[in-house]
């Protein structure tokens, strides 16, 4: 889930030199429209050697620097998410879950990484309906399931990396310790969620002064944060995973009701999971594969390529009507068949298969909005922060963390200077779904990192052998696979530069006919979309997620951040 912040509104520039430039295989080859309003503009960062894209210039900072050292994009990943963890409180930490898709320049493939954590070894169905739960789980201690981010940093770094963790989490003590300006972007999305912060003890006494949230341009020091940071840094990952760090975790969860234990803590291992993938326009775009929501973008996409979207013209009521009925599909079939890869009773292959595809297709009326959607047959054989590196070497990785909704849980355990997720909140307590609550069982994740390689001399019908293109992703709870969706047909159809397309502005999707969109979609366009039985209204950007992305040019790299945030890309 999101909130996230806007800014002025301007016309799309033309075509810039970031396309102009790449290989012909490197630029979309669709025709391009006349460009549509848009965020305010912003260039391109253009790279010779390496560049980092993240939410937080501190953070792109630190992620630079071991760049610059001779760190690879792993270890620079890594050092950002935690700065973020610091600096972003109530986005992102090591009480959350991380996913990561990474391009191996010298192995020349892609690899995967699920550290998503799996529900407490106490959190039955059976439980929850005897407290009343019957259909979701509330935000809080409920809600709270093991957090797989730390040990997903920790296999990142041993598996591909040159830094050790301690190293990597040393730029995020030191802000911890001596403190950080707080921003206007950061400060408002603390200031709302207040209120929460009050109800807990940990988290009170950690991110509130005086019962208040830091103002902009306030200093903000998270002294018991640095010394957990210290703690896991001579410790190790162990120090939660079953440590004393882990112990205090697991008493005071159980103290409140919760369902995570110790040994729960001591179970928890990442993932490494093979992508999946669908071709569009002449490119392959990779997502994850469930519990990750990733498959909803692949789905539209595959809804979508035989429509004539450039004709259609970008952000006109006929173009935004298509791909709304095309989002309302895929996430109704997110519904009913994504959970834990253990449990799906239809394979990603099966819903990405042409029989799956025309089915849903068949269901578009392009003259009406559905109000409600069904999932597709059975019958085929929040909050977040995203961050995008590469390096010298060719190295690229698009990284996801979160706590789920803004500070998670809203719970912090005294003295750690954390706040624990609310990923549980993503189970159904409905029977018989893949999603269905159960122990030990990975919940539906919003969290998706993105990617995108171009066909090259050794490539495969199955995209191996690819060359690599584009590391993406936008945050934002249920608007990251449409955000992906929007973000991906701007640049491969539309010819969008790699920054006019995340500028551009977006729709989103909620429940039933209910649309928002960002108030530069013209209000004519606004009234049509209306005609068409959408419920539609405007809403500042803090709904509309924030995106990164880095595109690998022949030589060197072309990179964007989201003005929606404090978002910040650099390069060298």
């Amino acid at each position: 889930m999101s909130r996230l912040r806007a800014a002025p509104h301007i016309a799309a520039a033309l075509l810039t030199l970031a396309l102009c430039t790449m290989p012909a295989l490197a630029q979309p080859r669709s025709a391009v429209s006349a460009p549509q309003p848009s965020m305010a503009g912003r260039s391109p960062v253009y790279a010779p050697n390496a560049v980092a894209a993240t939410s937080q210039p501190l953070a792109t900072s630190a992620a630079m620097r071991v760049l610059d050292r001779g760190g690879n994009a792993i270890d620079a990943a890594v050092t950002a998410a935690a700065v973020l963890s610091v600096v972003e409180p109530m986005m992102t930490g090591i009480g959350g879950d991380m996913f990561a898709i990474v391009w191996l320049a010298k192995e020349h493939r892609l690899v995967a990484l699920n550290a998503s954590g799996r529900a407490g070894s106490l959190m039955t169905r059976e439980e929850l309906l005897k407290r009343g739960r019957t259909s979701t789980i509330p935000r809080g201690i409920e809600a709270v399931t093991v957090p797989g981010a730390l040990a997903g940093w920790q296999a990142l770094l041993a598996t591909y990396g040159t830094m050790t963790l301690a190293q990597a989490v040393e730029p995020a003590i030191g802000y911890a310790e001596r403190g950080f300006v707080v921003t206007p972007v950061i400060a408002e999305d603390w200031a709302g969620q207040a209120a929460l912060l009050r109800r807990d003890v940990g988290a009170r006494a950690t991110f509130l002064r005086d019962s208040q949230p830091p103002r902009a341009g306030d200093w903000f020091v998270n002294a018991d944060y640095a010394r957990t940071l210290r703690q896991i840094a001579a410790e190790g990952p162990a120090a939660l995973y079953g440590g004393a760090l882990g112990r205090r975790i697991a008493d005071r969860v159980k103290e409140l009701g919760g369902f995570i234990t110790l040994e729960d803590l001591k179970q928890n291992t990442p993932t490494w999971v093979t992508p999946i993938s669908v071709n569009f326009k002449g490119y392959r775009v990779w997502e994850m594969p469930p519990n990750n929501q990733g498959i909803a973008t692949l789905e539209m996409l595959r809804i979508l390529e035989p429509y004539d979207l450039v004709a259609m013209r970008q952000n006109s009521s006929a173009y935004l009507h298509l791909l709304i009925e095309a989002k309302k599909l895929a996430y109704a079939d997110l519904a009913r068949y994504v959970g834990d890869a253990e449990h799906l009773t239809l394979t990603p292959k099966q819903m990405l298969s042409d029989a799956f595809i025309d089915e849903r297709r068949s269901h578009i009326d392009l003259k009406h909005a559905a109000s409600v959607v069904e999932p597709g047959p059975e019958r085929t054989g929040g909050e977040t922060i995203y961050l995008t590196v590469a390096d010298k070497d060719g190295n690229m990785v698009s990284f996801i963390n979160s706590n789920f909704d803004e500070f998670g849980s809203g719970i912090v355990v005294p003295g750690t200077g954390f706040v624990l997720h609310d990923r549980g909140s993503g189970f159904t307590v409905t029977a018989g779904l893949p999603n269905t609550v159960a122990p030990g069982k990975r919940p539906f994740h919003t969290l998706i990192p993105g990617f995108v390689t171009k066909p090259g001399a050794r490539a495969a019908a199955d995209g191996s052998g690819d060359e690599p293109y584009m590391s993406f992703g936008l945050m934002g709870g249920s608007m990251q696979a449409q955000g992906h969706a929007q973000f991906l047909i701007n640049h491969l159809v539309f010819g969008m530069n790699v920054q006019q397309a995340m500028d551009a502005g977006r729709f989103r999707h909620n429940t039933g006919t209910r649309v928002i969109v960002e108030p530069v979609i013209a209000d004519s366009v606004q009234a049509a979309l209306r005609a068409l039985g959408h419920d539609v209204t405007t809403a500042r950007a803090t709904q509309f997620g924030g995106s990164q992305a880095i595109i690998k040019l022949a030589r060197g790299y072309v990179a964007g951040s989201d003005p929606r945030k404090d978002g910040h890309a650099a390069g060298n």
